[in-house]
């Protein structure tokens, strides 16, 4: 049998894992390698959106705007789990956009995205709930419609389904080399200290903020603009019920979003990365106290760096340009190169919410039709949207060890697969060791088994977010069970 598979995918972003999950719907042979865990870069480090980019629309980037809101739709329906519309709160500021022109921005965003969700409408915040965040002196705001996704569960189900399919999914596995010839591409791949050589006769660079420096590998040169967005994580702010978008003096807006029940999101600022991709992306105290000053001159009462339970940051790796990052397009660029030697396409910016429509087109590119990912669910996301607080009611009456908390929990992460996870347990003893904040030893395994997870900084940071809940002793212990379940499955090998 021909060794030689039909599509070798570098980069386990959101990008690379649904490139590989709509390449192996079409039948395709596909290996895809990420140098470390699913999602463990930019793509677990967004503002949790998936959205048209309101601000875009000052930048005249139309297309995008349109593509996106689309795109919103399809993603909607394909997650419920772990997508949901949200109402936004955008407050009039006197001083900065003025009224018509907010109105008028609106009006397009809503004509863009085609009358999917509910519609803008002006708002009194002196009688609208939302207001009782903020100072007094606003007066008028806006309400319009974009969505929620938890960024990270995203990468991992595109990469479970993949696997589904019949692609192969390596962690821990960097590309050391990659050789061309002819008719394939020779990748050496560095995976549990041994060097294993993968044959394909085409090749993907979607290796996020790495994709300009591996494209010097490849025979190719692009560069790419690295630039950090930081966020900052507080106690839930009383009365946050719905999100708002911020304008800013500077230009900028930033987000507050209610976060895991328990937390307020604010986020995010745009700072060069001047270190390149390896250098860590970290939220600097300037940074963080930057997103502080600009949500204070908005709320009623004010916060402080000393609220701060964690912060993240990301790079983003743009398309090159000059001037300002808040203006750098976010659009995407598929450049392929077919001259002189198997082919292989690099992957150069892009947005969460257009991964789909992104691999997709990149799959025409590489001359395979057949698109089927439109409207198709993610693994758990088979069920009606209004179906969900049925379940949860079902799961509590047939699992009664369940608490509310608990079954919303897992329903946004897994759905429909909760059920597997479970697995007809009678009292949450039959569920393992307990970690604290619900998680139990059935739920590691199964994120151990289905979703690729290998340390405890993998299951409380990207499979979950319980990281913001355990303390350390919890985590230590976590990552001791994982041991002993990696040394069960080596031993049954």
């Amino acid at each position: 049998m021909d060794k030689t598979i039909d599509l070798f995918v570098i980069g386990g972003g959101v990008n690379g894992c649904g490139i590989a999950r709509d390449a192996a719907g079409r039948g395709l042979r596909v290996t895809l390698a990420e140098m470390g865990d699913l999602a463990q870069a930019t793509s677990s480090a967004s503002s949790k959106l998936i959205h048209g980019g309101l601000r875009y629309l000052e930048f005249y980037e139309f297309r995008l705007v349109r593509e996106s809101l689309a795109e919103r739709g399809k993603l909607l329906s394909a997650m419920p789990h772990i997508a949901w519309p949200m109402r936004f709160v955008l407050p009039h500021h006197g001083g900065l956009r003025p009224q018509w022109m907010l109105r008028s921005g609106l009006f397009l965003y809503d004509r863009l995205g085609g009358g999917a969700l509910a519609g803008t409408k002006q708002i009194d915040l002196h009688s609208h709930p939302a207001g009782a965040l903020l100072d007094d002196r606003f007066h008028t705001g806006y309400e319009y419609s974009d969505a929620w996704v938890d960024d990270a569960r995203l990468v991992v189900l595109n990469a479970r389904d993949a696997v589904l399919r019949g692609a192969t999914i390596l962690t821990r596995a960097k590309v050391v080399a990659a050789a061309r010839h002819a008719s394939h591409w020779e990748i050496n791949v560095e995976r549990d200290g041994r060097i294993e050589t993968h044959h394909a006769r085409r090749l993907v660079n979607a290796a996020g903020p790495w994709a300009g420096a591996l494209s010097r590998t490849t025979g190719m040169r692009h560069d790419l603009r690295l630039v950090r967005g930081s966020h900052i994580v507080i106690p839930r702010l009383p009365g946050h019920e719905q999100p708002y978008i911020l304008q800013g003096d500077d230009g900028r807006i930033v987000f507050v979003i209610p976060y895991e029940d328990d937390f307020t999101l604010i986020g995010t600022t745009e700072a060069e990365q001047t270190g390149g991709p390896d250098q860590q992306a970290v939220c600097s105290p300037e940074e963080a106290a930057y997103l502080v000053d600009f949500v204070n001159g908005y709320l009623a009462d004010r916060i402080s760096t000393g609220d701060i339970v964690w912060t993240y940051a990301g790079v983003r790796p743009l398309i090159e340009s000059e001037g300002d990052a808040r203006a750098a397009s976010r659009d995407y660029e598929l450049a392929l190169d077919d001259d002189g030697g198997a082919p292989v396409l690099t992957v150069l910016g892009g947005k969460l919410t257009t991964y789909r429509k992104l691999a997709e087109a990149t799959l025409e590119k590489l001359g395979f039709d057949g698109g089927w990912t439109a409207g198709a669910p993610l693994p758990g996301g088979a069920f009606d949207r209004d179906a969900g607080p049925g379940m949860v009611a079902d799961w509590r009456r047939r699992y009664p060890f369940l608490t509310g908390p608990w079954a919303r929990r897992l329903l946004r992460s897994y759905g429909t697969e909760t059920e597997t996870l479970l697995n007809g347990a009678q009292r949450a003893e039959d569920l393992g060791r307990d970690f604290g904040a619900t998680l139990t030893e059935a739920e590691v395994r199964f994120l151990m088994r289905h979703e690729f997870a290998r340390t405890a900084e993998d299951v409380l940071w990207r499979r979950t977010k319980l990281g913001l809940r355990l303390d350390p002793e919890a985590v230590a212990a976590l990552d001791a069970v994982m041991a002993e379940v990696q040394d069960e499955q080596v031993a049954a090998q």
